[in-house]
């Protein structure tokens, strides 16, 4: 054990006194300033806008950096009207993936609180999940009729998000409304056929049952688990 740590510290001991012998290289310092653009046209003064505009639109929407080269490479034949490596289709899933995996590393933590609070939400006595992962509770039962997934019904309703604030209410409009199931949130689409006219239940909505990734106004941030409180007055039919 004694001859290996002095043969470890021979090697130190040499690079230490070498370094002493020798004079310190002055570190060279990188510029960050760009190298000045010269426009000997409108044309060349409008094509760097427009650079700076698409690269301040792409930033606003979260990105933080690109592949440059593939990104001229993908301007100069679209532009061109040459053939492109990507059809139309899978350049808009492309981008469309990508701003998806932006937006939810934003709100990663508005993501891990729903599924938290629904994880535990579902050991609740009474609480009913389905195969979508929409949870209810029933708190009163009727025995009228059930709507279809197309059907025009009278509700009243409240809605809140998990943290308690509400930020919708036909009970405090002092009126119901009317809807069709197939123009309403999945949840409510799903979750209303489950209902009797004369029930009442409470559902707990899974973001992508509800709003999604867009959120809705600015009282539901994107990605927002959803309480409903929904009375089920009557089924107008179709």
């Amino acid at each position: 054990m004694k001859k290996l740590l002095i043969t470890l510290l021979i090697p130190c001991c040499a690079i230490a006194v070498d370094a002493q012998t020798k004079k310190p290289v002055a570190k060279k310092t990188v510029s960050t300033v760009a190298a000045p653009v010269k426009f000997a046209s409108t044309m060349d003064s409008a094509s760097y806008a427009f650079g700076m505009s698409m690269a301040a639109s792409l930033k606003n929407g979260g990105l933080k950096t690109l592949n440059y080269d593939l990104l001229m490479k993908g301007f100069k034949a679209e532009f061109s009207g040459q053939k492109t490596a990507l059809t139309q289709q899978s350049a808009e899933k492309a981008i469309g993936n990508t701003f998806k995996t932006v937006s939810q590393a934003k709100y990663a933590g508005i993501i891990a609180e729903g599924k938290q609070f629904l994880d535990n939400n579902k050991k609740t006595a009474g609480v009913q999940s389905t195969a979508s992962g929409l949870q209810y509770l029933v708190l009163t039962q009727g025995t009228g009729t059930k709507p279809g997934p197309t059907d025009s019904v009278l509700v009243h309703y409240k809605g809140t998000l998990i943290s308690g604030k509400q930020f919708d209410s036909s009970y405090d409009r002092g009126e119901p409304i009317t809807l069709t199931l197939n123009g309403v949130i999945p949840g409510w689409t799903e979750g209303m056929q489950l209902m009797s006219t004369g029930s009442k239940y409470k559902f707990f909505i899974p973001y992508q049952l509800a709003y999604g990734e867009r959120g809705a106004g600015p009282d539901i941030p994107p990605y927002s688990t959803l309480i409903f409180e929904i009375e089920l007055l009557k089924v107008n039919g179709k």
